[in-house]
């Protein structure tokens, strides 16, 4: 018992800090991506009863702007882990919805196991198949739709200018692999 409570201790350093230019940088893509997102889904997908912002992409942003060498960052990972998990969600949703509390806990175990079999692992994805779930009749009535939109093309979207923004630097590099 002492062993498992030790454990909890810890023993490695704590990462070091980085630098200004990577703040900046890493500020100027989430400041670029996630302004696109609510631009774009202000001007052209509210007026339609759709939306291009959710909240799981806030977390998208810390891994793809300031996290980049990190596996769960890359390509594969960002735009399939944000598609499976929002069918997981709309799936386990349409047939769980009955019983909120079951469809959450569904959708977004479902959605680490399809990641996790698919080698898209990108932590964000369990928020967007939670909202899925929990997300009102805005977000159900878009039924799988929501994957693509707002959950695959949001994510292409923040792709994009991660590439473009990370790139930028003579620092960085993105991705470190695409599949």
């Amino acid at each position: 018992m002492k062993e498992y409570f030790l454990k909890m201790k810890g023993g490695a350093k704590s990462p070091p800090g980085v630098g200004i230019s990577e703040v900046m940088w890493s500020w100027l893509g989430s400041v670029t991506g996630i302004g696109i997102l609510g631009y774009l889904s202000s001007a052209y997908f509210e007026p339609r009863d759709l939306t291009m912002i959710i909240g799981s992409f806030g977390a998208s942003a810390v891994l793809v702007y300031a996290a980049i060498k990190s596996p769960l960052a890359q390509p594969r990972n960002l735009i399939g882990g944000h598609i499976l998990s929002g069918l997981a969600g709309v799936f386990c949703y349409q047939i769980f919805g009955k019983v909120i509390w079951a469809a959450a806990a569904l959708a977004v175990s479902l959605s680490i196991a399809l990641m996790l079999a698919t080698k898209t692992l990108h932590p964000p994805g369990g928020a967007t198949a939670l909202i899925a779930v929990i997300g009102g009749e805005q977000v159900h009535n878009l039924g799988f739709l929501y994957a693509i939109v707002p959950a695959g093309l949001g994510a292409f979207i923040l792709l994009i200018v991660a590439l473009l923004v990370n790139n930028l630097s003579k620092n960085r590099k993105y991705p470190e692999y695409w599949f």
